[in-house]
């Protein structure tokens, strides 16, 4: 299994939190809560949690094709949604755990 862990600096982290999660939710199930949502994009599930200050993503995939595939998307989308904030300081570790 493949795995990233990401977070981005923001003060609006939770505006940011929702308007995510409900743009991925018109193509894949997406779980939001307050100050969470869980994404089921096709490569595999991302964590997405809003704190006072950033936004972090926790990540898996089968693939590492995946991982890229994730962050892509993350990235794109809320360079758009954070267009007044760009250019964005995103931070990745990614890792792979044994089976």
């Amino acid at each position: 299994m493949f795995t990233t862990k990401g977070s981005v600096k923001t003060g609006n982290a939770g505006k940011y939190l929702i308007q995510l999660c409900k743009h991925f939710a018109h193509k894949v199930d997406v779980d939001l809560a307050d100050t969470k949502g869980d994404v089921a994009f096709p490569m595999g599930p991302c964590v997405i949690t809003a704190k006072d200050d950033c936004l972090i993503f926790e990540g898996q995939s089968h693939k590492p094709e995946g991982i890229k595939a994730m962050k892509d998307i993350i990235i794109v989308h809320l360079d758009k949604f954070a267009w007044r904030e760009v250019p964005l300081d995103y931070q990745w570790e990614d890792a792979q755990t044994p089976n």
